[in-house]
């Protein structure tokens, strides 16, 4: 399981949109943190905003921290299992269309 724990303080969004169990399955944590996600209209890598440890390879990932405004979690997922431990922002699962996600939070 890749788990991502989000440890940024800031007031402006963050997208992580296509950050899905099929995209990083085959990555490994070094190219996993590098991975570019928007934070308001710039692209910066994923490690400013969370710490990546884990495996990948079981195409689960678990997203935890206060994640309110992390939106486009699981977004075009098709396949593996997301759990997002925390409040999640807008867009979880946009345009899946397999896999499952998990939600324990508002």
């Amino acid at each position: 399981m890749l788990s991502l724990r989000y440890k940024a303080d800031t007031s402006v969004p963050v997208e992580v949109e296509g950050l899905t169990p099929s995209a990083v399955r085959n990555l490994s944590l070094a190219e996993i943190q590098h991975l570019e996600v928007f934070h308001g209209n710039r692209k910066l890598p994923l490690a400013e905003f969370f710490d990546a440890s884990g495996d990948p390879t079981d195409a689960r990932i678990e997203f935890e921290g206060d994640l309110a405004g992390v939106h486009w979690i699981g977004a075009h997922m098709t396949e593996g299992e997301i759990h997002v431990r925390g409040p999640a922002g807008r867009h979880v699962g946009s345009e899946m269309t397999g896999g499952t996600i998990h939600v324990y939070g508002n």
